[in-house]
């Protein structure tokens, strides 16, 4: 839900699945790639189970207290009404050789289901993470999109957050947006503040005490925080930057 009002979009197909190389290749039981797939409630919704990870994830972030603004969606109505609205992208870590077609703008499309990837492996274990992207406004500004990201807690540490911010730069301007905005990232998840930056996106505002949120040094008690508006644009010049990314 934003200021004015709820903010939908509708899609009649869905978007090829995409392979990325994994960061986290320490053994050989370690994935070597990641396949991310563009996916709806409803394809969601018909593999058992993954919905309700995906909510239970969501729902234990937010209860964090530290980066997104909502207090409680452990309602499921609640959660599918905010993630759901448009699109979903869903990482789906993998082993071994897969067929796939020949890079385009630094990205690899691949031939594979959901439950292909997923390899008869429980959501836990093959996850790597998940991320929205829907208008930041409606109408005469809904070419302009925003995201919102989620590692579970057991897959963080191993770079599946990069590869994630990485591929939005494919998938954003694939479904159609002009330019991204991240409304608030609050100045102390230094992760994401970094990673942003990494990624040549524009600070392009500081809004002061922007959230209430939990003690991040486990005190009881909420403080507030300044949070950072980021830009980028996927068009002209920065185009060429996001491709030249991409292909790194």
């Amino acid at each position: 839900m934003s200021a004015y009002g709820p903010i939908t979009t509708s899609r009649t197909s869905l978007l090829p699945p995409t392979l990325w190389d994994s960061p986290r290749k320490a053994d050989a039981a370690s994935p070597t790639f990641l396949s991310i797939h563009h996916v709806n409630r409803s394809a969601v919704e018909a593999l058992p189970g993954l919905f309700e990870y995906l909510h239970s994830v969501f729902a234990d972030e937010v209860d964090t207290g530290l980066s997104y603004p909502q207090e409680n969606v452990r309602d499921q109505a609640a959660f599918a009404n905010y993630f759901f609205a448009a699109d979903v992208l869903v990482a789906i870590t993998g082993t071994g050789e897969v067929a796939m077609t020949e890079k385009k703008d630094g990205v690899r499309e691949v031939d594979l289901s959901v439950e292909e990837a997923r390899a008869g492996r429980s959501w836990e274990v093959c996850v790597a993470g998940f991320y929205y992207v829907k208008p930041n406004y409606p109408g005469r500004s809904s070419h302009i999109c925003n995201a919102g990201f989620v590692v579970p807690p057991n897959q963080r540490g191993g770079g599946f957050g990069s590869v994630l911010a990485k591929s939005y730069l494919h998938y954003g301007p694939a479904l159609g947006y002009k330019a991204s905005v991240f409304n608030l990232v609050y100045v102390n998840n230094t992760a994401s503040v970094r990673l942003w930056e990494k990624l040549n996106f524009t600070k392009a505002g500081l809004i002061p005490k922007a959230g209430r949120l939990k003690r991040k040094d486990g005190q009881e008690g909420e403080e507030y925080v300044d949070a950072w508006v980021f830009y980028k644009s996927f068009e002209g010049e920065d185009r060429g930057v996001n491709a030249a990314i991409l292909s790194a």
